[in-house]
Parts: C-alpha cells; structure tokens; sequence
C-alpha cells in the first residue's frame, strides 16, 4: 500500500490514540499466569499486541474480548508448534522469559524483521539463570529449576529488563537488574500490583522468587504516548494547529517526550491528571505558537525516548539552529535501521540531515518539499515521514504504508480527520 499525504493548511481536532501496546502486552502475559480471570478494557488493537494473544491461545489461556482466564504460574501447556511472534520484539523477549521458567521446551519465531533483531542480550541473562536459551530460533525452556541472578544489562531495555523478571518468578532468591539508563517500567508497577515481592531503587529492580501466585488485574489500559508523538509534533510545529488527545498514559519512564518538545518551545497542557490503576493519565492539548528552540538528546534521554525519536529528527528539521540527537544506536537494530531510513527519507525532502553512528545532526529551518520517501516496512518511519509531510509542501508518497497496523492501525484515518476539521 502506498499513502500520499499532502501538506496541511491546518490540524485541528481530537484523537483517541489506541491503548498503550507495552502495557497490553504485558497485560495479557501476565494475567495468562495469574490465579483466576481478569478483564483488560482497552486493549491496543495493533498487530504486535494480536501476536502475544495468539501466542499465549496456543500455550492454553483462553482469551476472548479482553477477558483472561489465568491458568496460574505453573497451569501453560506447550504449545503444538513453534509460536509465531509476527513483527513484535515485545512478545518474544517477554514470552521468553517467561518460558523459560516452564518444564516444557518452546520456540519463538517472527517474520523477516523480527529474525533480524537480537535476541542474544535475552538469551545470555537466561542462561546465568540456568535456563535452556538459544537464538535464531529462539529456544527456551524445559532446564528448571531456575536460580536467581544479579544481572547488570549492558543496554537498558525494558524487554530485556521484563524477560529476566518474568524468569525470576520462578527462581529461588532474588533476581535484580540494574540497567546504565532508565527504561520504562510497567512490568515492575504490574507485578507490584499482582502481588509479586518487587523492590524498585534507582537504577534497579529485584524480585524476590520463586513466586507463590500472581492475583488477576482487571484493568483499563491508558492510551498510547508514543502514538500520541507523532501528533504532539504535528500540532505543534504546523501553523495554527491544535489538537486534544485524551486519557493518555503519563508514566513518568514515558514522558520524555512532552519535557523534550517543551524545551524545543511546543506548548503542550496536562489537565485532569489521574491515577488509572498503577498507571498515571492525562488529558494532553498541543497548540502551535511557541518560541522554537533546537533540541539537544544524548544517551540518558534516548534511552527513554527510544520509540519517539524517528518523529523528533522531523520536529529538528523545522527548528532553529542545528538539533543533535546521540546516545541512540538502539535505532539501528529496531524494525529497520532507523537511523538511515530517516536520514534517507528526510533527505529525499530536502532535509540537512548527517547520519552519526548513533543519531543525526540535523540542520532545521523547514522547507521540506513532498517525495516519494521508503517505510522499509517499519511503522515508526511510515509514521514519522507521515508527520513530515503534513509539515512539507506538495504531496509525499509513503511506501509500504500499511505497516503502521503494527502499532496504530487507525493512524491513516486519524491523519484525515485531523486535517478535514
């Protein structure tokens, strides 16, 4: 499928992102080993999140309009062939973690991209653990019991991070991670709530195992923050725009990218901030109009940003001065190379963009003119150059469009309301 956007004289309106993916995934994982059903309201739609469910049906758990019926820790049966993870990075890491904690052998497999990215960094903590772990395919368990570990991640990654939690519930002692950034942590708010023994101190995170029960979690997952970029940059950089996003997560491991675009002189309002469950939301407005300023991103805030920055390398190109976004290698091993394909799709704009082993450089000022520009199959860049083009003149051709049901199914329609308001 290809998309053509074209420039917008103004983007007005309100828009229900879809449901936060990184906690309905875990949502639906860990209530697959809770005691007893839950009901998950909310639930993103995106193809990532229908690749857990799947997998998690074929391991035995009953799942049917987010209703979960918990078969307990030790109640999966194996599955009757390998488990197909499609595109999503999220499911196999944190299946298997969970897996290999489980005295039955599984193997997790996914399409072209996902074979491509690396499992290893999950594989070796598996195995500190005295788990069965090996790569392409990914192999887990049938080695338990488990022992716990103290394992300080080279990359902080809260698939990663997630994985060896969901491992050590089944470990005797005490499993801790310590990561060299912040990295979101709905996994440890999650188990906290469904009752694991779980400390969090800066840095790190330790769980006490093996783990009793987990009690079920009804819950109404909060909207998507890293859905909700694309239009935070869309709003506030297009003349005259303002667009309402409500119920969105505001967990603060997530919100780097409302303190970025403030410092780069977007106005954004939080208003009726609330708790929903273990997670924090918001009501956000975003509005054009403020004093533009470059931005400055290196590690510890990439780290944080990880999803968003495809779409803040746009935001740079129509700031003041020259952007620098570093600390970001993470980009090269995600649906695509990331770094390229942007530098590659800006470019084709009339971008000023210089690729860096780990970010851009990025000269701002605008004057992006509409191209034929590549997804390379990957929903974060269709996306983001979706964005570019609403900011550019004349029309953009997006190819491989239909990529963006990964995470947003809906993102092609919301764009054409926005821009009809």
């Amino acid at each position: 499928m290809q998309a053509t956007v074209r420039g917008a004289r103004r983007l007005e309106g309100e828009i229900h992102v879809p449901g936060d993916k990184s906690i309905s995934h875990r949502a639906l994982i860990l209530n697959a080993v809770a005691d007893g059903p839950a009901t998950v309201s909310g639930l993103s739609g995106a193809a990532d999140v229908a690749s857990t469910a799947s997998c998690l049906r074929a391991l035995g758990v009953q799942i049917e309009e987010g209703r979960v019926e918990g078969r307990g820790l030790h109640g999966l049966q194996p599955a009757s062939g390998p488990l197909d993870c499609g595109n999503s990075g999220t499911t196999m890491r944190l299946l298997g973690g969970l897996l290999a904690g489980q005295p039955f052998a599984s193997t997790l497999l996914g399409d072209a991209s996902l074979s491509k990215r690396p499992m290893e960094r999950l594989a070796a903590p598996l195995r500190l653990m005295g788990a069965h772990a090996e790569c392409a395919p990914l192999r887990v368990g049938g080695a338990v019991p488990l022992r716990a570990v103290d394992y300080p991640s080279p990359v902080a990654s809260a698939q990663v991070k997630s994985a060896v939690l969901l491992a050590g519930l089944y470990a005797e002692g005490t499993t801790r991670v310590t990561e060299p950034a912040v990295s979101r942590d709905h996994s440890e708010r999650m188990l906290r709530a469904m009752g694991a023994t779980i400390r969090i101190e800066p840095g790190s995170v330790s769980l006490e195992g093996p783990a009793a029960r987990l009690r079920p979690l009804s819950l109404t997952v909060p909207r998507d923050i890293s859905a909700t970029s694309f239009w935070l940059v869309a709003a506030g950089l297009a003349e005259g725009g303002r667009i309402r996003l409500p119920a969105v997560g505001v967990n603060p491991t997530r919100t780097a990218i409302i303190d970025v675009l403030a410092r780069a002189g977007v106005t954004i309002n939080l208003s009726a901030t609330r708790p929903v469950g273990e997670e924090p939301v918001a009501d956000l407005e975003v509005a054009a109009g403020g004093e533009l300023r470059p931005l400055e991103v290196g590690a510890a805030e990439a780290a944080e940003l990880i999803d968003e920055l495809p779409v803040l390398a746009v935001a740079a190109v129509f700031l003041p001065g020259v952007s620098r976004i570093t600390g970001a290698s993470e980009l090269r091993v995600k649906e695509s190379d990331r770094i390229a394909a942007m530098a590659e799709g800006l470019g084709r704009m009339g971008g000023r963009v210089t690729e860096l082993p780990d970010g851009w450089e990025i000269r701002g000022g605008g004057g992006l003119e509409g191209a034929r520009v590549r997804s390379g199959g990957d929903h974060r860049v269709a996306m983001a150059l979706a964005v570019a083009g609403l900011l550019a003149q004349g029309e953009t051709e997006i190819e491989e469009a239909e990529c963006v049901a990964v995470s947003y199914p809906g993102f092609w329609d919301d764009l054409e309301l926005v821009c009809s308001a």
